[in-house]
């Protein structure tokens, strides 16, 4: 073929298009995590929070997290490619390049934080930087591949959101909030260990460190029934501390319990030396999101109700 000669149409290469930008961001991840923010404005406000507020607040964190998504996929490209079900990524497939994928990053980033800093406060835009540098550089450059300790300690990453909801309300951080953050921090490892139990040897492949890589099933379970316990513990004591009611409560013990109930099963089923099943596994991992969604809900409705009530 000639110089002069037209490239034929299947041998062209392919253009990104705004859904390959849009994947980067990891939509699906940043779903609950965004829920977490807004439900927070809900809590804080006591109420309906301000709809502006509410629109920038949701705007600028998905373009947050979603920039963190986009440097963990540029960091892990090389991991990535070696795994079935993350060779396909625009960053690993070479649709979209290291620089253009960087730059993207970098301008939501930027804007995330502008928006944040001039339409809400600037604690929050500081909440909403500190929780991309923990997911970027602390879990995925420190310690996602040197410890399993990675999920333990990274996992912090996706505790911010509720701050930046609350600080974007009221402009600082009080023990309720706190407490969202240490829920979340707890949370993490049982909804994640739950998942690393069905694809460790995707991890096991590529010298990813995680728990039931380097320690096997059994102290994964047990791990997930102790971080269970203490969800469930932390998440009933702001009833202590009169930042939520009865509403709250019943639903925290209902949920909290079936959490327990889930862990319990996994943990039963492979102490009794039996591999794990997706059946016993995906459950708790289902559940688990459901579980943080539905808690949030409550703490938003508890607050808002007894306020009306005053």
């Amino acid at each position: 073929m000639t110089t002069s000669e037209p490239v034929p149409a299947d041998t062209a290469p392919a253009r990104a298009t705004w859904r390959d930008y849009l994947s980067l961001t990891k939509p699906k991840v940043i779903s609950l995590l965004l829920w977490t923010t807004i439900t927070a404005m809900f809590m804080a406000a006591r109420g309906v929070p301000d709809l502006w507020l509410l629109v920038v607040v949701s705007l600028a964190g998905y373009m947050s997290a979603g920039s963190a998504g986009v440097f963990n996929m540029i960091i892990d490209r090389d991991i990535d490619l070696k795994m079935a079900r993350t060779a396909q990524r625009p960053t690993t497939s070479g649709l979209i390049s290291t620089r253009d994928a960087a730059a993207f990053g970098g301008a939501l980033q930027i804007l995330s934080f502008v928006m944040l800093w001039v339409w809400a406060t600037p604690l929050a835009a500081w909440m909403s930087l500190a929780g991309f540098v923990t997911y970027v550089v602390v879990y995925t450059q420190l310690l996602k591949r040197n410890t399993w300790h990675n999920i333990v300690l990274g996992g912090a990453a996706g505790c911010f959101p509720p701050l930046v909801g609350w600080a974007a309300v009221t402009g600082d951080l009080n023990l309720f909030a706190w407490f969202l953050f240490a829920i979340i921090f707890f949370w993490t490892p049982v909804h994640f260990w739950a998942l690393a139990l069905m694809i460790k040897e995707e991890y096991r492949e590529v010298g990813i460190p995680m728990l039931p890589v380097v320690h096997g099933d059994r102290l994964t379970v047990a791990q997930i029934g102790l971080y269970a316990i203490y969800t469930v513990v932390l998440s009933v004591m702001p009833v202590f501390f009169r930042e939520v009611g009865a509403i709250y409560f019943v639903t925290a013990a209902a949920l909290g319990a079936w959490l327990l109930v889930l862990s319990w099963r996994l943990y039963r089923h492979v102490m009794a030396g039996k591999a794990v099943e997706r059946k016993v596994a995906v459950p708790l991992y289902l559940y688990s999101m459901l579980y943080l969604a539905l808690l949030f809900v409550a703490a938003a409705a508890d607050r808002m109700i007894f306020a009306a009530l005053g």
